[in-house]
């Protein structure tokens, strides 16, 4: 069985710039890191083939540098990275990119699970996974917290929720995002290193996964941003000292003359 990681490589948090005239991120002279997301859906995917067997294929979308990245899985122990770049690609949302993605995938042979984080820390939408699953057509379990079984044709998994996690199983081939309670990402071997280094990172553009160039990238993407602006700093509070009666009635005077109605009490 092939397993599939898909990847993002991200603006490091701390350094983050917008073009101003195409309000996207610029990500030349910016370090940048593996989405930490993505850490945890590389660290499953060598659990599983280390368990069962197969093969783990890193696939992401981007300008050259991302190859960095892809080496950073191979070091982990990813048997191949594939890089998707090609300026057609650019400036995708989270549509154009899943059905990229998915074009992609369609090239690969004998896959019986895709791997992805819940969500890129850069734009935060969760919307890639489920989207490659339906250009697909694909079932999909999204925030999988743990993987309890697996084998070639079915997965049992838990999927956390905010007051506690549903069981669900599974038909394979199926598309999975985790959260961060799943696993314990590793560190590269000096031997992983040495391999990635020498790794060969196979490329794919546009006419190679054979989708119009008018549904991909910018061109593609019903979504666009048409202002990034930093939000205006909250006014100073004002503090109101004294008995709690008193303070009380001040801020109830203060309410009023800002314009704010309250509620009249009902006269019995």
């Amino acid at each position: 069985m092939n397993i599939v990681v898909c990847i993002k490589q991200v603006p490091d948090t701390t350094n983050i710039r917008i073009n101003p005239e195409t309000n996207t991120l610029i990500r030349e002279g910016v370090e940048s890191i593996i989405n930490p997301f993505d850490m945890y859906a590389i660290e499953e995917a060598l659990r599983i083939k280390e368990k069962i067997g197969g093969k783990v294929t890193a696939l992401s979308m981007g300008p050259p540098q991302v190859a960095e990245a892809l080496r950073t899985a191979i070091s982990l122990g990813a048997d191949e990275a594939i890089l998707l770049t090609d300026r057609a690609f650019a400036g995708a949302d989270t549509w154009a990119t899943s059905l990229t993605l998915a074009g992609a995938i369609r090239k690969m042979e004998n896959i019986g699970l895709i791997l992805m984080g819940k969500q890129a820390i850069d734009g935060d939408t969760g919307q890639v996974g489920p989207g490659v699953a339906e250009h697909l057509r694909l079932p999909h379990i999204t925030d999988i917290r743990k993987i309890e079984e697996i084998s070639e044709k079915e997965i049992v998994c838990e999927r956390l929720l905010e007051d506690g996690y549903l069981r669900l199983k599974a038909q394979l081939p199926i598309i999975i995002t985790v959260v961060k309670e799943i696993n314990e990402p590793r560190l590269p071997s000096l031997r992983g290193k040495m391999a990635a280094k020498k790794a060969e990172i196979i490329t794919w553009n546009a006419e190679y996964i054979g989708i119009p160039v008018e549904e991909i990238g910018l061109n593609g993407s019903p979504t666009q941003v048409l202002k990034i602006f930093t939000p205006p700093k909250p006014g100073g509070g004002k503090v109101f000292e004294g008995e709690p009666a008193d303070t009380v009635a001040q801020l109830l005077a203060e309410l009023k003359t800002g314009g704010i109605q309250l509620g009249a009490a009902k006269e019995e």
